[in-house]
C-alpha cells in the first residue's frame, strides 16, 4: 500500500510517517500543504492520502477541498481525512459521491495505534472508518424522515455501518450472531430503499442515507 501524508505539523508529520512504515505501509510523500498534495496525488497515484481538514495557509477547509477534489480527479486514490473537531458538513461532502474509500477519524483516535491501522487499511481496499464521535454527533441529528422505519436494533447496526465496521465487528460489539447481523442489514437496505447493486456498495449508500438525511424544524 502506498500512502501519501498532507499535515502542516512536523512532528505529527513525521509521527504519522514512522508509524505506518512501522507497520509494513510504504509512505511515498509528507507534504504540509493542499497544493502539494494534489501535486503528489497526480505524480505518485498513490493507494491512499491522509489529509487533515485544516491546512495553510487560512487554517480553515484547505485540506477537505483539497480531498474533494482528489476524489473528483484521482477516484482511484482513497481519502482519509484527520480533524481535532467534529464536522459534520465535511463528513458528508466526503461522502456525497456514494463511493467507499472514505474516512473522517479524530486525531485522537490515532493514539489507538492498532485502530488506527486498522482505519487505513479498511478506507485503502474501498471500505469507510468513521470515528464513532463524528458518528454520534451525526446521529443525534438524524431523526426524521426515512430513518423513522428503522427499529432501535437497526439504527445500533446502521451506526457501527457507518464506523466503517464488517458485519463480524457489529455482532461482537452488539453481542449478536453474524447471521443475525445480516438480516438486520438486509431489513435496512431494504426499509432505506436502496437500489439493487453490490453488498459493499449499498452498505455506502445506507452510510450516505443515514449522514444526509436532515432533521426536521
Amino acid at each position: 500500500m502506498r500512502v501519501v501524508i498532507a499535515e502542516d505539523l512536523a512532528l505529527l508529520r513525521d509521527g504519522l510517517t514512522r508509524l505506518l512504515r512501522d507497520n509494513g505501509i510504504e509512505v511515498v510523500a509528507a507534504v504540509e500543504d493542499a497544493d502539494a498534495l494534489l501535486r503528489v496525488i497526480a505524480t505518485e497515484k498513490p493507494d491512499l492520502a491522509i489529509v487533515d481538514i485544516r491546512l495553510p495557509p487560512t487554517f480553515r477547509d484547505e485540506g477537505v477541498r483539497a480531498a474533494i477534489a482528489a476524489r473528483r480527479r484521482y477516484p482511484e486514490t482513497a481519502i482519509l481525512v484527520v480533524s481535532q473537531y467534529v464536522e459534520h458538513t465535511y463528513a458528508t461532502e466526503l461522502l456525497a459521491d456514494g463511493r467507499g474509500g472514505v474516512g473522517y477519524l479524530l486525531k485522537d483516535r490515532i493514539m489507538d495505534i492498532s485502530e488506527f491501522v486498522d482505519a487505513v487499511r479498511r478506507v485503502a481496499e474501498g471500505g469507510t472508518a468513521l470515528d464513532p464521535e463524528v458518528v454520534a454527533q451525526l446521529f443525534s441529528r438524524q431523526r426524521h424522515g426515512l430513518l423513522e422505519r428503522l427499529t432501535p436494533r437497526e439504527l445500533e447496526v446502521l451506526r457501527l455501518m457507518a464506523e466503517g465496521r464488517s458485519n463480524a465487528g457489529i455482532a461482537d460489539t452488539l453481542v449478536l450472531t453474524v447471521g443475525a447481523v445480516e438480516k438486520h442489514v438486509a431489513s435496512i437496505l431494504s426499509k432505506l430503499d436502496l437500489p439493487p447493486s453490490g453488498s459493499d456498495h449499498r452498505r455506502v449508500l445506507a452510510v450516505l442515507a443515514y449522514l444526509q438525511e436532515e432533521p426536521q424544524p
